[in-house]
């Protein structure tokens, strides 16, 4: 822009700058073309379309400088599609974007506990806040753009949660540059364990940035090296809040969220015109979260990237000689606790905080020490505060994941050995054997290779004819291809009968909309479990081929295991390990046997199914929504430990996939989200409301489905949200229970329910929040309305909530195709 330009423009500002207001009143709307200017003129309001859209917003930018820069955007999900809108304040104190014929487009929040405005005033201040207040009453807002804010994170926004309202404050990118609709990207203060800073796609953790250590994340170092600006994390009973401030105002500074999930922080340049870019995150692979898996540590200088921590060896040589690092590292000599020392790690990022405790008290590192070496569950501690000396402790639980070796600002951890462990110091996490491994380990690849081959010559070679009579349609449904992706034996057609004793009825144990189920046993004496397909099954051959691709590949103590299949003639049958408790429904629902199932054997049971999906969604090497999570669907073994059962519905997400929709619905009647049952959109979000319904029937003992008393006609759902609104919880427990329960486990159960059926998706917890939140004594945040909370008519037959033993297959699954 040429010098003549340039004065044009300052003299635009300067005169619209003298006319132009910071505030609106109920008697005073902002029109499309009009716009309010902040007091020193820092920041503009109005209406506003980007380059490549008509759209119109109602958005917040700088004021002062000439590259259009958008920091807030009210109606980012409902824009105008003309210039007739209006931006207006009214009572109680509510903002409104209207259109051309008054309907409202917009509107900010105003809860029943927010105090009513008798004269309320909107008004733009200089730090890009717009703010909503009485007009005689400049200490309290009502309202504030800063609780809400969008992609860009200015000074003096908190992000974090308000455990008390419940309400988390993040950041979220647009969708694209010419939208600005909430995006894929989301950066978050996790509060779970010790806080940290976390950017997801969906609700899968891309990018980690902290713990916070006193002075900075511990995975953004150089942040702390920005000379215009401070960071702040603060800790308090009811809150956790994150702040970036500017320091002076004679600096134009944000942090923004782009669309393709970087963030970016940047400064204004007056001499080139433009946002000068000095931090970008994440910056290179190995900010790629987990990539070198538990007790990994990555390493961008070096080839490959990812090694094991000095004195840890790769958990699957095999893979690992593949790269494929997903597995990560064990110990080379196991814990036992007893005479356990601890070595230094330096210079690395701190680990996945999300599964720590910590002590803020003032202790020396000798003190976190002492603590750690006393439980066994402590694999590792740090200082959590490297501020000043003695600044308290952070202690490690479980894998420690996430890690990477820091160019600079590196810091120290100290990591539980066994005794025996040589006593020299380790390095900053790679492998000293590195070469050693992956050559051992390509060895072995080899040897496993030839090994397999001659085992499969040998299996294949023996194979009775018989077993080859598959019909064409099995033989395409089961091919060589399939049989070895799943890696499942092969039973004999005449090995399952004789272990059924030709299917008698006495061995039958159920049935379900796959077809019955029963009980066999080998001629080595193992018990067996036969899902045998019905030729009426609404279900099919390709939920039975669904289910042997993904069960077989997965492997966790709360999900049960697939021992083979057989596929010959006209039969179809999965073959599963026995589970003498049976069902859930079968032990939960039946008036006498429910005196089996305590309270701690219900609380565990709780526990296992949390656990199991949390590895389903998160951990395996497949991300899987199940979408038929009920009580038959969960067996209970010797030990009544819970094993998740039939995948024949379940979907795989594949990459950063979060969510589908399919046009046919398949499900429970009782356990099935209201996205997925009226819109077909399903995602994990789906799987957490068939497990809050799961909880709450556990704590009770009744069916969601059929629940009826005669104070209401609500389902369970809607009672549980009764009793917890008149703090009355204790109302819901079992009664076979008496008083044989803490009280504080099952209101926390109840709470954790609540939250996982609350109505929208986005503000359900995850799996790995709701393990942590029954695991652990954190405050936790308001539920909100359930789905499905209504009344019904009293005339539906509610006989299903009998206290009768109920077979699982009186559960109807049911599976309908969505109309265009």
């Amino acid at each position: 822009m040429d010098e003549f330009g340039m004065q044009f423009l300052l003299i635009y500002f300067l005169l619209i700058r003298s006319t132009a207001s910071d505030t609106i009143t109920t008697s005073a709307r902002i029109r499309d073309g009009e716009t309010l200017i902040s007091a020193n003129g820092v920041f503009e309001l109005g209406f506003f379309n980007l380059a490549n859209s008509t759209n119109r917003y109602v958005g917040i930018w700088y004021s002062k400088i000439s590259v259009p820069t958008y920091v807030w955007v009210a109606n980012r999900e409902s824009p105008l599609t003309d210039r007739s809108g209006v931006l207006t304040v009214r009572e109680p104190g509510v903002l409104a974007i209207l259109n051309g014929t008054n309907g409202t487009v917009w509107s900010s929040a105003f809860t029943p506990a927010t105090t009513p405005a008798p004269n309320p005033t909107a008004r733009l201040l200089d730090s890009g806040n717009l703010i909503v207040k009485d007009a005689d009453d400049d200490d309290n807002f009502i309202w504030q753009s800063f609780d809400y804010p969008c992609d860009t994170l200015l000074s003096g926004i908190r992000l974090g949660w308000n455990y008390v309202t419940g309400i988390e404050t993040y950041i979220s990118s647009w969708k694209s540059d010419d939208d600005p609709a909430k995006g894929q990207y989301s950066s978050h203060v996790d509060p779970n364990g010790y806080p940290q800073m976390l950017l997801k796609k969906g609700d899968i953790i891309q990018y980690r940035i902290g713990p916070w250590n006193g002075l900075w994340w511990s995975g953004a170092p150089d942040t702390s090296n920005d000379p215009t600006y401070t960071l702040s994390l603060q800790i308090f009973p009811n809150e956790v809040r994150y702040t970036e401030g500017i320091i002076g105002d004679s600096v134009l500074s944000m942090s923004r969220l782009n669309p393709n999930g970087e963030g970016v922080r940047s400064t204004w340049n007056d001499r080139t015109n433009s946002w000068a870019s000095y931090t970008n995150l994440p910056v290179d692979n190995c900010d790629n979260y987990a990539r070198c898996g538990p007790h990994g540590s990555c390493n961008a200088g070096t080839s490959p990237s990812c090694g094991c921590l000095d004195r840890f060896v790769p958990r699957d040589p095999e893979s690992w000689g593949r790269t494929d690092w997903s597995d990560g590292c064990v110990r080379r000599i196991a814990l036992n606790c007893a005479g356990d020392k601890f070595l230094k790690y330096s210079g690395i990022k701190l680990p996945d905080a999300r599964n720590t405790t910590y002590n803020v008290e003032r202790r020396s590192l000798a003190d976190c020490q002492v603590d750690c070496s006393r439980d066994c569950s402590c694999v590792a501690y740090t200082q959590l505060n490297i501020s000043g000396n003695g600044s308290g402790c952070l202690f490690y639980h479980g894998d420690l994941i996430d890690i990477r070796a820091m160019a600079s600002s590196g810091q120290d951890i100290y990591i539980r050995m066994a005794a025996s462990e040589s006593v020299d110091v380790a390095s900053n996490g790679r492998n000293r054997e590195r070469t050693k491994t992956i050559t051992i380990a390509s060895i072995t690849s080899v040897a496993s290779v030839v090994f397999v081959c001659l085992i499969l010559v040998y299996v294949y070679g023996r194979r009775p004819k018989k077993d080859l009579s598959m019909n064409d349609e099995v033989v395409g449904l089961f091919s060589a291809t399939h049989v070895k992706e799943a890696e499942l034996p092969f039973f004999s057609l005449p090995t399952v009968l004789k272990a059924t004793d030709n299917f008698s009825n006495k061995n039958k144990l159920g049935e379900g909309g796959f077809g019955p189920v029963y009980r066999g046993v080998l001629e080595d004496g193992h018990e067996i479990a036969v899902k045998r397909l019905s030729k009426t099954s609404r279900q099919g051959v390709n939920e039975l081929r669904n289910e042997v691709m993904l069960i077989a590949k997965l492997q966790h103590r709360n999900l049960v295991r697939t021992l083979g299949f057989c596929a010959q003639g006209e039969e179809y049958m999965l073959i599963y390990e026995y589970m003498p408790n049976h069902s859930l429904d079968l032990m939960l629902f039946d008036k006498e046997k429910s005196r089996l199932l305590d309270w701690q054997n219900r609380f565990n049971i709780i526990n296992g199914i949390a656990k199991g999906l949390l590895y389903l969604h998160q951990d395996s090497r497949l991300r899987i929504v199940h979408r038929d999570l009920k009580a038959s669907n969960i067996l209970l073994d010797a030990d009544m430990i819970p094993k998740i059962s039939d995948f024949g519905l379940a979907r795989s997400f594949g990459g950063n996939q979060t969510e589908a929709q399919t046009r046919r619905v398949v499900g429970t009647y009782g356990y099935m989200s209201p996205e997925y049952a009226i819109d077909g959109l399903f995602s994990v979000k789906s799987d957490v409301f068939s497990f809050g319904v799961l909880v709450l029937e556990l704590v009770s003992g009744n069916r969601n489905r059929g629940f009826l008393l005669k104070e209401h006609n609500l389902n369970l759902l809607g009672h549980a949200w009764s009793l917890y609104k008149e703090d009355s919880l204790r109302k819901l427990v079992d009664p076979c229970l008496e008083e044989a329960f803490d009280l504080g486990q099952v209101e926390r159960a109840i709470h954790v329910g609540l939250l996982c059926v609350q109505n929208s998706p986005d503000d359900r917890p995850n799996m790995s929040s709701v393990v942590f939140m029954l695991g652990n004594e954190v405050a936790l945040p308001q539920a909100k309305q359930p789905g499905f909370f209504t009344e019904r008519d009293i005339s539906i037959d509610h006989s299903s909530n009998s206290s009768n033993p109920t077979a699982s297959h009186n559960q109807l699954t049911i599976t309908w195709t969505q109309g265009r």
